[in-house]
Formats: C-alpha cells, sequence, structure tokens
C-alpha cells in the first residue's frame, strides 16, 4: 500500500534543448549553431563565431490512456502542460580562442494527472517533476579542426506525488498520500569537436550521472482519525535517486549554404537505477521504510535532421528518430508509461536583422502501446501514449 511511486523514467529525460535542434531531430552534436551547444557539445562553444544570449520554452503535452485487462474502460490523463525551458549565454573577446558560457535547462520532468477516481489510483494520481540543471562551462578551440570543453552541473530536483490510499475516509472517500521535496546534485558535461573540412564535422559528449539527493522532503497522510497515529503528521522523508549519465556521437555535414544534414547516437546509462528506496523519520508498524526494485536497463537513441535554408536569413527544419524504452517487462508504470517511441520534428528559423534571432519548433512522440502487468502493484491493462510539445526561442547574437 505504501511503496513509493518510481520517480524517474525514460519518459521523463526530455530532450527540448534549443528549437533549431529540435527542429532537426534533436540532434546538435557535432553541430555549431548557437548557444544550446553548451548542453549539447560544450567543444562546439569556442566554434561559434559570434557571442549569444536566448532563452526559449517548449510547453510539453503528455496524453496517455489506460485500458484495464478484461476491461472495455479506458481511463485518460488530465489535460495538463509542463514547460521544459532553456536559457543560454556564450561569451568571448573577439578573436579570441575560448568562450565562456552559461546554460539552464530542463534535462528531466514532467507532469501527468490521472485523477482519483480510475482503477490505478493506489499507484498513482498525479505526478509534478522537474529537474533544473545550472551549467557554468569553459570551451577552448585549439585549432581550426581541434575544439574541446567541459562545465559543472548543478542540479535541483523537484517532486510532487499524490496517491490514494486503500482506506475509507468518514464522506467515503479515500485515505490519501502526498510525497513533495526538493533534492540536489552534481555532475558534469564535456565534449570535443572535430571538423576536418568545411563540410564534415563530428562530436563526441559525455553528460554524467547526477545523483540527486532529496533531504526532509515533506510526506503528508489524510487517513481515518483512528489511524492517525500510524502515520504520524509532520513526518519526513529521504532518498536518492540517480539520474543517468548519456554518451553521444554525433556527425553533421554542410552539403552548401543551403543544405545542413546530421545524425547523433546516444546511448543512456539507466542501469544505475536498480532501486527506489524512501526511508521514513519516523516509522511506525504501517509505515515502513520501503525498497522498490527498478532493475532499468541500458537505451539508446538515433536521430536525424535536416536544415534547408531557401534565403540567407530564413531557415526550414525537419528530423526524426527512434528511442529505445529503458524500462523492461513488468516494471512499466504510469508515471511514464515508456515503451520504444517514434519521433518527429518540423522547425522554422528568422533572423531579423545583424542582431536578432527567432525559431520555432514542433515534436511529437509517438509512444508505442504497451501491455504490461506491474509486479508490485499487479496494475494490468494496456497504455497507449503521444507527445506534442511546440517550442518558441528568441537569440541576440553580437
Amino acid at each position: 500500500m505504501l511503496a513509493p511511486a518510481v520517480l524517474f523514467a525514460q519518459g521523463f529525460q526530455v530532450n527540448l534543448h534549443g528549437q533549431k535542434q529540435i527542429g532537426m531531430g534533436t540532434t546538435g552534436t557535432a553541430l555549431v549553431q548557437d548557444a544550446a551547444s553548451v548542453l549539447f557539445n560544450p567543444g562546439a562553444v569556442a566554434a561559434l563565431p559570434e557571442n549569444d544570449i536566448q532563452a526559449g520554452i517548449s510547453p510539453l503535452m503528455f496524453k496517455s490512456a489506460f485500458n484495464p485487462s478484461g476491461s472495455d474502460a479506458t481511463y485518460n490523463v488530465n489535460n495538463k502542460v509542463a514547460t521544459p525551458f532553456t536559457a543560454y549565454a556564450v561569451w568571448g573577446p573577439k578573436g579570441a580562442k575560448w568562450k565562456a558560457g552559461i546554460g539552464v535547462y530542463t534535462p528531466f520532468g514532467g507532469l501527468v494527472d490521472w485523477g482519483n477516481s480510475w482503477q490505478g489510483r493506489y499507484v498513482l494520481e498525479s505526478l509534478d517533476l522537474k529537474a533544473i540543471y545550472v551549467q557554468p562551462t569553459f570551451s577552448y578551440r585549439i585549432n581550426r579542426q581541434w575544439s574541446l570543453g567541459a562545465g559543472l552541473v548543478y542540479n535541483t530536483g523537484m517532486v510532487d506525488l499524490k496517491k490514494a490510499l486503500p482506506l475509507t475516509m468518514s464522506d467515503g472517500s479515500d485515505a490519501q498520500a502526498q510525497l513533495k521535496g526538493t533534492g540536489h546534485g552534481w555532475g558534469w558535461n564535456a565534449g570535443v569537436l572535430y571538423r576536418p573540412d568545411s563540410q564534415w564535422s563530428f562530436g563526441l559528449t559525455y553528460r554524467s550521472k547526477v545523483t540527486t539527493t532529496i533531504n526532509s522532503g515533506d510526506a503528508l497522510f489524510t487517513v481515518p482519525a483512528s489511524l492517525s497515529a500510524s502515520f504520524p503528521a509532520g513526518n519526513k522523508f529521504s532518498a536518492s535517486i540517480p539520474l543517468p549519465s548519456t554518451t553521444s556521437l554525433g556527425v553533421g555535414y554542410r552539403l552548401n549554404d543551403q543544405w545542413l544534414f546530421a545524425l547523433d547516437l546516444s546511448y543512456v546509462r539507466w542501469s544505475v537505477y536498480q532501486s527506489l528506496d524512501f526511508d521514513y523519520a519516523t516509522n511506525t508498524s504501517v509505515l515502513t521504510d520501503t525498497h522498490s526494485p527498478r532493475n532499468y536497463k541500458d537505451a539508446g537513441s538515433a536521430r536525424v535532421g535536416a536544415e534547408f535554408k531557401p534565403i540567407p536569413n530564413f531557415a526550414l527544419r525537419a528530423g526524426g528518430g527512434y528511442v529505445l524504452t529503458s524500462v523492461k517487462d513488468g516494471y512499466v508504470t504510469p508515471e511514464a508509461p515508456d515503451a520504444n517511441r517514434l519521433l518527429l520534428t518540423a522547425g522554422v528559423g528568422y533572423q531579423i536583422g545583424r542582431h536578432f534571432d527567432i525559431n520555432a519548433s514542433f515534436l511529437y512522440e509517438k509512444i508505442a502501446a504497451r501491455t504490461q502487468t506491474n509486479i508490485e502493484s499487479n496494475l494490468s491493462g494496456t497504455y497507449k501514449t503521444n507527445v506534442y510539445a511546440p517550442g518558441l526561442s528568441v537569440a541576440y547574437r553580437w
């Protein structure tokens, strides 16, 4: 009854880090485009021809439905919009071989609300999750072909999870549990860029694991008065959650002044996430610390993208990719009903005068239908999910 829900899954890895890159299938490891290279490849930052400051947002709509096994019923998530955002700045003296930058972005997060009357309410009612990374970065251009860079990552993670308890209140409603708290962690990001000529470019990046530690989170319970002693008021919890490392290899090819192509391959070390453990500050005979196995596996993705400029100050972009799930059979949960997914993207960009850029993007993800029985909750049924994310950013270059 009290086993906590999983907080992070492949479905919560948000790849909405720059509108130019999103439009090109979320590629960018081997490209020298804008200040979003702080995240995509710190080695490319020193190769940027100008200083750059930009900000963007990509409202994310998660549409999921659940059909219980042996039933014709269908439960849908309520309409909620998460707001992944990015902010980057890159600066270096004109003609210098180095540049410094900083990025603020949300690589993990999600917002899902199944309501309080669906069949799986004892597993989850709602989840609001954010992981915000702050990354100061330094990049150095060794020569025309090679440049490298690295950045320190500081993470602030926030979670607010609600679920029903199979206990009946005096008004006939379910008892409730809520876990909410803030955690912190540290990591790093490094990359190298190689450009053998004016057409080809190759990039390799590594974003480290970041272990987010939540201390003194609030464990709130609304239960019948007769059980209040078993769920003490003002209780706290702690948890430690590893956010996985990502290794990416990219290839870029500029055919001419009009056409640019990119390929990114990524490998995510989700196998670091083997269990989710919650330690309550005050235990009772009912409220005990929990150990919940997850047994995730490493997963990868392949993405491709293209940009076409019919005129110098206007760009059209398109891309797509395929992402493998990290969640093994038996461990799929309603927080992130994950499965292998297909993604399609599009975007446009317009340069306004000498200094300003405006870019828009759209991402669609089709997550394969997946029929599962969870080994802990025994919740059994079929999940069908689609994700939609329009985005907009504005940049100033000088």
